[in-house]
């Protein structure tokens, strides 16, 4: 994993991010972005490779009002709610639960894409991740 967090572990233990539910803004793309577009995603401090899983809905920036279900394509200056799949693993949090760790923004064509904020998160079960080799052997010594 990538970056670095301080949270209170007994509370609401870290747990890997398998993807997310985000709302974005597209800010500044030349053409239509569609399922599949995989930019960099700079979420505090990470740099990560992602693809838009589902594009949900398209919204008016202005009122929020739902424009259109299932947009096929995404163009300059559309808000829209995502799903998003990461290249690897990552902690994120909901915008609302821990507002830094919620904010992230879209990086390609060396400028700034869009931004947007994490609205849900699909969490990885615990222990689905790798298992090192010096753990595994503490793990038969017991």
């Amino acid at each position: 994993m990538f970056g670095m967090a301080m949270l209170l572990v007994k509370n609401d233990p870290p747990m890997e991010a398998a993807g997310f539910t985000a709302q974005v803004i597209i800010l500044n793309h030349p053409g239509q972005i569609s399922v599949g577009y995989a930019p960099v995603l700079d979420c505090h401090e990470a740099l990560i490779a992602w693809k838009f899983a589902k594009l949900k809905e398209k919204a008016d920036n202005c009122s929020g009002k739902n424009l259109e279900e299932e947009p096929k394509f995404l163009k300059y200056g559309d808000a829209t709610i995502v799903d998003i799949v990461l290249g690897k693993p990552m902690y994120v949090e909901s915008f609302s639960d821990y507002l830094p760790l919620g904010c992230f923004a879209v990086g390609d064509m060396r400028q700034t894409v869009a931004v947007g904020i994490i609205k849900a998160v699909d969490k990885k079960a615990a222990g689905a991740g790798k298992v090192t080799q010096s753990a595994q052997k503490t793990q038969k010594a017991k």
